[in-house]
């Protein structure tokens, strides 16, 4: 990604049996350049077709980015990013990685549902925000805050099989691609 042009990335999610929209990223390079060529690479590589969002918390995040088969996910999850510098805040819409610690960001990414000024000093960069298709992200299925949720260890291991058995209500990405301007 040379350019520093923003990218445009289109996600076809479906939000529940019935309904589907579409959420549309700007991508970012001149923001965090490290993490945001790390999203369109698992763009290009089909890594967000049927991945779920397993951890939707309302009024904070909705985050999604363990691939649906184990070793797809665990091509990449092992490929550890060093961090970006945080360039602009986590705004309502902006799209940033999670991580476990320090330059340990990898395949999984969270929309901010809401302005997380205070993920800023966590180091937590904004790669995107969403330009098109918020109402979208807003209806992504959300657990109560008494139910059971999608253990993460166990859908990397498992895949998908694991949340079709156990969370079948959760809103998944159908496909993303990169957009042509």
């Amino acid at each position: 990604m040379s350019s520093g042009k923003p990218i445009k990335v289109k996600l076809v999610v479906a939000i529940d049996e019935k309904n589907q929209g579409d959420v549309i990223f700007e991508v970012h390079p001149e923001w965090a350049p490290i993490g945001a060529e790390r999203f369109i690479e698992l763009v290009k590589d089909d890594f967000f077709t049927e991945c779920y969002f397993h951890r939707v918390v309302e009024n904070f995040v909705a985050q999604f980015g363990i691939a649906g088969d184990p070793e797809h996910y665990q091509k990449w999850a092992s490929v550890k990013l060093k961090d970006d510098e945080v360039k602009v805040s986590n705004a309502k819409g902006y799209v940033s990685f999670a991580t476990s610690g320090p330059n340990a960001r990898s395949t999984q990414l969270f929309i901010n549902l809401a302005n997380n000024k205070g993920l800023d000093s966590q180091g937590f960069a904004p790669v995107a925000k969403v330009i098109e298709g918020m109402d979208v992200v807003e209806k992504l299925f959300t657990y109560g805050p008494h139910d059971a949720k999608p253990n993460q260890s166990v859908l990397k291991q498992k895949g998908n099989e694991y949340i079709k058995k156990s969370f079948p209500k959760l809103s998944y990405i159908k496909k993303a691609e990169i957009l042509k301007e």
